[in-house]
């Protein structure tokens, strides 16, 4: 075990060393604005508003000292940053949520769009808007049908073409904890479309288990949405899918993982983009190349996939020396 953490450590170093170099000699880095204390802290990365200015979450903290729930927070391009909401769970159920663990997604009316894990009514999560002056409106909480059949934990949100927004959570359903597809009006109407795992025990789920979180989710220029699920699919409990889904919930599971001898073609999809092209390609959390630094279940790969989904393997990453050689096509 201490040999293994060593050689990551190595290459961790070379690893940043490159990017260092590369910095330097391509451009110049400059840090405008640390997040931490009452603003905060793991910010999920950034949206522009339009008024120029910068929006986005974080994790953890806030300015309620005794709690650590997450914020919403504004950054101007001098770097001012504003703290635009905090989270505030002093219960079990806490209002307005807690736990902000994707970013913030913009939408037209010039308002924010996001996510807590936790909390909300029904203590599983919720969706929210918030105005870039920082007024913070729950729009769904989840868990709020018994047994959480409405969906918990949300993992995923985006606004379609058509006005509404759609998103995954990662467990709950009326199949029990293995996570749901929705759909939800602007005004609050929530529809669930999909729930996986239709045996409800978890062994037998052709469909997928468990909707991968953040850019897992995404809707394609056929104005179908397309997302992985972390687990499940007709190969089994640890491989995962990539499914398609109308606007009116019909799902199409396009590829199951560990189609391959020892998941080759790779396990537990976590990304997904539409290039241009009009193909998808993603990565998969592991599978692929086996190698030791990766006990054995591969360290997880680039791959491409057609509509019709065809998938091909563009690489398989493996951390230690002496790992079989990337696969290119």
């Amino acid at each position: 075990m201490g040999t293994f953490k060593r050689a990551k450590l190595v290459c961790l170093s070379l690893v940043l060393s490159t990017a260092s170099a590369i910095s330097l000699a391509a451009q110049t880095v400059t840090t405008i604005a640390s997040i931490g204390g009452s603003s905060g802290f793991n910010p999920l990365g950034l949206v522009q508003g339009a008024n120029g200015n910068f929006y986005g979450t974080t994790i953890f903290g806030g300015s309620h000292s005794a709690y650590d729930d997450g914020t919403v927070f504004e950054v101007t391009p001098a770097g001012v940053v504003t703290t635009l909401h905090t989270f505030f769970c002093s219960n079990v159920k806490c209002p307005d949520g807690g736990g902000p663990d994707i970013g913030l997604l913009l939408s037209a009316n010039g308002n924010f769009y996001g996510l807590t894990t936790l909390g909300g009514a029904g203590g599983q999560g919720t969706v929210f808007e918030i105005t870039p002056t920082g007024k913070l409106t729950t729009l769904y909480s989840f868990c709020a049908l018994a047994n959480c059949a409405d969906g918990a934990s949300p993992s995923a949100l985006l606004q379609g073409t058509d006005g509404n927004f759609y998103g995954t959570t990662a467990i709950g359903g009326n199949h029990g904890a293995f996570g749901t597809v929705f759909k939800l009006t602007p005004a609050g109407e929530l529809t669930t479309l999909h729930n996986f795992c239709p045996s409800g025990d978890g062994t037998d789920c052709p469909d997928g288990r468990n909707p991968t979180a953040g850019s897992g989710f995404i809707q394609a220029s056929n104005g179908n949405f397309y997302g992985t699920t972390y687990e499940g699919g007709a190969n089994g409990y640890a491989g995962g899918t990539i499914f398609e889904i109308t606007p009116a919930g019909m799902l199409t599971t396009l590829y199951s993982f560990c189609a391959q001898a020892s998941c080759a073609d790779g396990a537990s999809p976590n990304g997904l983009l539409q290039a241009a092209n009009g193909n998808f390609y993603g990565v998969t959390y592991a599978g692929g190349a086996v190698g030791e630094a990766c006990g054995g279940n591969g360290c997880g790969t680039i791959y491409e996939m057609t509509p019709t989904g065809q998938l091909t393997t563009l690489h398989a990453f493996c951390e230690l020396l002496g790992c079989p050689p990337a696969r290119g096509r």
